[in-house]
């Protein structure tokens, strides 16, 4: 199936116009990857893709615009194959898969915070009082689909952990969370984090926390 299909099949959420090439903050990768959508009925669309962390949406590029793939599609989709990397839907999320095993799965949803410019605040200071509203704005007018947000917004990205553990899809998003997944193993993986700097923030030292911990 050609590409331009793609656009007759999805059903679109949002589409602006792309700008010119930037640090794509909000978004997983550096740029838009060749990709394929994958349908549960088999069918193939290919599309230049990349994950926005700030909608959680997964987005393709028709043409010089941002095109958002629609709710009335989500749960035709079985893989999302983006670069070198696969994506499937979970509790209604996009996550990448890490590890696929018949005895483990481990997944990562990819999030980030939007912190809005503060109020200008007495004694020359700023407030984040109107943090609500600057958010909901810059989601309702679609500033958070441009290649660039603006300037004065900080991006905080973080991750959401999920891993299927004996039958038992759990979450995690700090390491406390991750040693109580492992409470039967409490001395192994304590020394394990002793000896290692494991970051929330870091994909392969999670990966190779969770290989570790169901070898030993």
């Amino acid at each position: 199936m050609k590409y331009k299909s793609l656009l007759l099949l999805l059903s679109i959420s949002i589409s602006l116009h792309a700008q010119e090439t930037v640090n794509l903050s909000h978004y997983v990768f550096p740029d838009f990857q060749p990709g394929v959508v994958l349908l549960k009925n088999g069918v193939r669309n290919n599309a230049k893709l990349n994950y926005n962390a700030a909608s959680e949406e997964m987005v393709f590029d028709e043409n010089g615009k941002m095109l958002a793939i629609g709710d009335a599609v989500l749960p035709q989709i079985d893989t999302v194959f983006v670069s070198d990397e696969k994506f499937i839907r979970l509790n209604n999320k996009f996550v990448k898969i890490i590890i696929d095993e018949p005895e483990i799965d481990l997944f990562v949803e990819h999030k980030c915070r939007l912190i809005p410019p503060g109020k200008p605040a007495a004694y020359g200071g700023t407030s984040q009082t109107s943090s609500t509203t600057s958010y909901s704005s810059i989601m309702s007018d679609g500033k958070v689909y441009n290649l660039k947000l603006p300037d004065d917004y900080k991006v905080i990205p973080y991750n959401v952990f999920w891993i299927n553990r004996n039958g038992k899809l759990q979450s995690f998003s700090n390491i406390g969370q991750l040693k109580r997944i492992y409470r039967d193993k409490k001395k192994i993986i304590d020394n394990y984090l002793k000896k290692n700097d494991v970051k929330l923030t870091n994909e392969k030292s999670i990966e190779d926390t969770v290989i570790f911990m169901e070898n030993n």
